[in-house]
């Protein structure tokens, strides 16, 4: 097991009670709450089934944290709707590249595991072969945006990074975090009379 799990579990046990945090675009979905953990051997058995090798950190998220739920946007996919999408090349008249889903395994391209929801054509991905393999991809179906690769090494880290910035009451437009804003009640502001 990952030597960073202990901390992420903390880490997410204390942000619902963190005053002044910021806001998690999806959060009412999951309620900060993980799903089971999955056993080794449903992770064994995907690999087998996809012939792919899931990221050692994604994999011990899953089996020693949890399958499903708290995470950026609407949560964790549980892995047997995990999805495998490769990348389109970008087309002349767009410059930009969607995804499209891998109906078979294949080891042509680069694969990419759809691993949170986003909502809609958008997707989060884990790169599982290739010179992106760990790491986190934000992107879309559509192709109307190219993706945006995460500069956090790994699941792992990525995952801290959204608890840390969230904790710490941040905007962060790639996570779909917004900063708690101040809601004055008016009454609190009243003029006091004349003297």
């Amino acid at each position: 097991m990952d030597s960073r799990i202990p901390r992420l579990r903390r880490k997410l046990a204390r942000i619902p009670y963190t005053p002044h945090r910021s806001h998690s675009f999806g959060e009412e979905r999951h309620a900060f709450r993980l799903g089971p953990r999955l056993p080794e051997a449903r992770a064994d058995a995907f690999e087998a089934e996809n012939d792919v090798e899931l990221p050692r950190p994604y994999r011990d998220f899953l089996t020693n944290m949890g399958g499903t739920g708290a995470s950026p946007y609407y949560g964790l996919i549980p892995l047997e709707r995990c999805a495998l999408f490769t990348m389109n090349r970008a087309s002349a008249d767009t410059r930009t590249r969607g995804f499209r889903r891998a109906y078979r395994p294949t080891r042509e391209g680069h694969l990419f595991l759809h691993v949170i929801e986003r909502g809609c054509s958008d997707l989060a991905l884990l790169g599982v072969t290739g010179p992106l393999t760990g790491r986190v991809l934000i992107g879309n179906t559509d192709g109307f945006w190219g993706p945006n690769v995460s500069s956090a090494p790994d699941f792992l880290a990525w995952y801290e990074r959204w608890l840390d910035h969230m904790a710490g009451g941040q905007d962060n437009r790639a996570l779909l975090l917004t900063s708690p804003r101040l809601h004055v009640h008016p009454q609190q502001y009243r003029l006091s009379p004349k003297i």
